[in-house]
């Protein structure tokens, strides 16, 4: 039984990648880690994270290419904000029978591939509190009017940028098929905040794997993670939060751009910076926060 961890990135986000494997090699130094090029400008950030992380990268890259290509053409050009999103998927068709994939908008602060030892009880990971936030940026009221899913199955809404499942669970015919049902049914996702395939994944996992786990709700509780929650404490290189006085599991600014400045920029810079010196710190930059990073903060831990 093979176990591994997934990403995707290109040259743009070089140093966000290296924040992110920077992180988990602190903790985890043997589990293989596969990149998925974003597009085809990914040399750069390919080679620096093989040489010094031995990061690999995904040996199908034709059968990448088809997959988005074709689940893209599903909906039309115009409809998504980021349609190389989709690439991800080719996570279910991997060489990891058991998978763990993360946005390199992450860092991490434990080995999280031990994570995946809930797949003796389920197939399906996510470990957020997108839930408590009801189902926006995911679904509109008309899921429930139609009663595509009950209340219930919609407690399983999760972040798309970190979940954990087995290889073989999807097909790539039903990665077309469910792709097919969503785009007859566009007036079933919320894409307001332009949140790309998070919708769409999320519809397929409640729709085709019945045996899901949000690590949240083991028991004692978890730690949030969305760096738009100000209440964590910083301890040393990782942060606290004293909800249920636990260490995160990991911190995700998802919906936040990383820039001086942002939540916890020192704990992404300490990562960042983690094995070469820093360069000069540039002028601080402090963003207002957007109406909905100030609601989800209020529900988020």
């Amino acid at each position: 039984m093979s176990r591994g961890i997934y990403i995707t990135a290109n040259d743009k986000v070089t140093d966000h990648a290296i924040a992110l494997i920077n992180s988990i090699r602190v903790h985890d130094l043997d589990t293989p880690i596969v990149l998925i090029p974003y597009d085809d400008n990914y040399h750069q950030v390919a080679e620096i994270l093989k040489e010094r992380h031995g990061v690999r990268v995904y040996e199908d890259l034709e059968f990448i290419d088809r997959l988005s290509n074709r689940l893209h053409e599903i909906f039309g050009g115009d409809f998504f904000a980021r349609p190389n999103q989709f690439r991800k998927q080719a996570c279910w068709f991997g060489e990891f029978d058991e998978f763990l994939y993360i946005d390199t908008d992450i860092v991490v602060f434990e080995k999280l591939i031990d994570n995946l030892d809930y797949f003796s009880e389920c197939d399906f990971l996510s470990c957020d509190y997108q839930h408590l936030g009801g189902i926006n940026n995911v679904f509109t009221p008309k899921v429930i009017k139609d009663e595509i899913f009950n209340q219930n199955e919609l407690r399983d809404i999760f972040n798309g940028g970190f979940w954990a499942s087995k290889k073989g669970l999807i097909s790539e015919q039903d990665l077309y098929d469910t792709f097919s049902e969503c785009a007859a049914h566009p007036d079933y996702f919320d894409f307001s905040q332009k949140t790309s395939d998070q919708p769409i994944i999320n519809y397929m996992i409640l729709k085709r794997i019945a045996r899901r786990f949000n690590i949240v709700r083991r028991p004692k509780g978890a730690p949030g993670n969305w760096a738009g929650s100000s209440h964590f404490l910083v301890d040393g290189d990782r942060l606290i939060d004293p909800t249920v006085d636990q260490p995160l599991q990991y911190l995700h600014w998802a919906g936040i751009r990383i820039q001086p400045g942002c939540p916890y920029w020192q704990i992404w810079e300490h990562y960042r910076y983690l094995h070469e010196p820093k360069p000069i710190e540039p002028p601080q930059v402090v963003k207002k926060s957007s109406i909905w990073q100030q609601f989800v903060s209020k529900i988020s831990r």
